[in-house]
C-alpha cells in the first residue's frame, strides 16, 4: 500500500514510511484567499435548454497573447525524476457573451483535444440569470453538455429531458447530473446524483440518444444486475466494448456492461471482493459530504459512501477512486475476465471532510497519474509505473491556480490538465504543460 501524506508546516511527508521535508516554492498570483463554500455539491429543480449551433461571431474579444499564470507548487525533497510543471490559464475558456456556466461535475477530452464539460444549469441563482428573468442584462443558462476547442472556443452545446427518452412517463435525463465521459468513438456519457438518478445516458456529439443503462427512479442495492444507485463516473471501453461505472452514491460498487449485447457484464466491491456495507439511505445532501463521524477509513474492507471514479490505464488497470476512504484503489481483469486486485493508493490520507480521491487523469506518454483532491485542493502529480509521489500544486481559494471543490481532472495529447469545480467554484480551469524540473 503506497500513501500520500499532505504536508504541513513543521511537518513531514510520508511517504512509504519515509519522511520527506516538504518545500513549498514561490506563488506569483495574489495570496489573499477565499472561503471554500459549504453550499450543496447537489442541487434541486430542473433547467431545461435546446440545442445551439454556436459561432465565433457570439464570442467576447480575442484572448490576449500571455495569459499564464504561476501556480502554488509543492515539491517534493529528493526526487530525482523529472516532475511536470505547470501554469493555469487565466483567459481560457471563452465563453459566449450572456453565457454563464454553474457547478461542473463532469470534464472529458475526446480524442481531437476538444474538451467537454457537463454543468448544471439548475445550480445557478435567479440572480445568475437575470438576463432570463429579465431581472438584468446578463446572463443565460448554458445548456447542460459543452464542447469546447483547445483554443477555448465554444464548437457545440445541448442537453436537458427533451434529449432524453421516457420510460412509462418517466424522462431520463438525470434531476442532477454528474460524471462525463466521451469515449475513442466521440460519443458521450453522463450519470447523475440527484433524487431518482440511478441511470447511466449515452448520446452522440450531437446530444442524439443512443442507450441508457439503469432506469431513474428504480434501484435495488449492490447486487442488482439491472439496475443502478446515483452512478458518479462512467468509462468505456471501445476496444473491449465495456462500459464501468462508478455506482458509488448510493450503491459502493463497481458494475459495467457489454456495449454489444448491452447487457450486464459483472460488478465488485472494494477488493475485488463481492460488493458489501449497505447502501445509503435516503437523498443525497451535503452533510453526508463533509461529516467527519465515521467518514473515512483507509483500511475499510468495503468502499466509503462515494465511490467516485473509475478509469483505465493503456496497461488495462482500472483505477476508481474511493473518495470519503482517501484511497485509489487499482485492479487488473486476468485472461478470463476476472477483477483481481492490486494495490491500494492511499491520498492524504489523516484527511476528513470531502475526501481526497476525486478524480484521475493520466499524462499521454502515461508516465505520470494526477489525482484531483476534493477536501485539500490539490492535484497530486504521481509517476504511474510505482505510485511515487513526486508533487501537488494548487490550493484551496478562489484565484486562478486555486480550487473551490475541485471534482475533476483531465488530460489532452498535449500534456496539458483541465480542471472543473462544483459548489461555488464553478468553474473550468486549463493548465498549460511548461516544462519538467528535478526537485534536488
Amino acid at each position: 500500500m503506497l500513501s500520500i501524506s499532505l504536508p504541513r508546516a513543521k511537518s513531514f511527508m510520508k511517504i512509504t514510511g519515509l519522511c520527506i521535508s516538504s518545500v513549498v516554492v514561490s506563488f506569483s498570483v495574489s495570496a489573499a484567499s477565499a472561503a471554500s463554500a459549504a453550499s450543496a455539491e447537489d442541487t434541486k429543480g430542473q433547467t431545461s435548454v435546446k440545442k445551439q449551433a454556436l459561432t465565433n461571431s457570439q464570442f467576447h474579444q480575442e484572448l490576449p497573447p500571455s495569459s499564464l499564470v504561476n501556480v502554488e507548487r509543492y515539491p517534493e525533497a529528493n526526487v530525482t525524476h523529472p516532475v511536470p510543471q505547470f501554469n493555469v490559464d487565466a483567459s481560457w475558456p471563452t465563453m459566449p457573451k450572456t453565457m454563464i456556466i454553474g457547478q461542473v461535475p463532469g470534464l472529458s477530452v475526446d480524442k481531437n483535444d476538444n474538451v467537454w464539460l457537463l454543468h448544471r444549469p439548475n445550480s445557478l441563482s435567479k440572480l445568475d440569470v437575470g438576463l432570463t428573468n429579465n431581472m438584468g442584462l446578463c446572463c443565460e443558462a448554458a445548456p447542460h453538455v459543452l464542447q469546447f476547442s483547445p483554443q477555448g472556443d465554444l464548437l457545440n452545446a445541448w442537453g436537458g429531458p427533451e434529449t432524453s427518452p421516457s420510460i412509462n412517463g418517466e424522462n431520463q435525463w438525470p434531476a442532477t447530473v454528474h460524471g462525463l465521459y466521451v469515449d475513442d468513438e466521440n460519443t458521450v456519457w453522463l450519470g447523475g446524483n440527484g433524487d431518482g438518478d440511478h441511470v447511466v445516458l449515452n448520446f452522440t456529439e450531437k446530444g442524439e440518444f443512443i442507450r441508457q443503462f439503469g432506469t431513474r427512479g428504480k434501484t435495488d442495492g449492490n447486487l442488482s444486475k439491472s439496475t443502478l444507485g446515483n452512478p458518479a463516473d462512467i468509462f468505456h471501453n471501445t476496444q473491449t466494448n465495456k462500459v464501468f461505472i462508478a455506482d458509488g452514491y448510493i450503491n459502493k460498487r463497481v458494475t459495467a456492461f457489454n456495449t454489444d449485447a448491452n447487457e450486464f457484464d459483472q460488478l465488485w466491491g472494494a477488493y475485488g471482493t463481492a460488493p458489501g456495507g449497505g447502501t445509503r439511505e435516503g437523498a443525497f445532501d451535503v452533510s453526508q459530504a463533509t461529516a467527519n463521524a465515521g467518514a473515512t477509513s483507509t483500511q475499510a474492507q468495503n468502499f466509503g459512501d462515494i465511490v467516485h471514479c473509475v478509469t483505465q490505464a493503456t496497461d488495462g488497470r482500472i483505477y476508481v477512486c474511493d473518495r470519503r476512504n482517501n484511497r485509489i484503489q487499482v485492479f487488473k481483469a486476468d485472461e478470463s475476465g476476472t477483477v483481481n486486485f492490486v494495490q491500494d493508493v492511499i491520498v492524504a490520507g489523516e484527511t476528513g471532510g470531502l475526501g481526497t480521491a476525486s478524480d484521475i487523469a493520466f499524462s499521454p506518454d502515461n508516465k505520470y497519474m494526477y489525482v484531483a483532491d476534493m477536501m485539500n485542493g490539490r492535484i497530486w502529480i504521481l509517476l504511474h509505473e510505482n505510485y511515487q509521489v513526486l508533487g501537488s500544486f494548487g490550493r484551496p481559494g478562489r484565484y486562478p491556480g486555486q480550487f473551490t471543490w475541485l471534482h475533476s481532472v483531465v488530460a489532452d495529447s498535449e500534456g496539458n490538465l483541465y480542471t472543473s469545480e462544483v459548489s461555488t467554484g464553478r468553474r473550468v480551469q486549463k493548465f498549460v504543460l511548461t516544462g519538467f524540473e528535478t526537485n534536488q
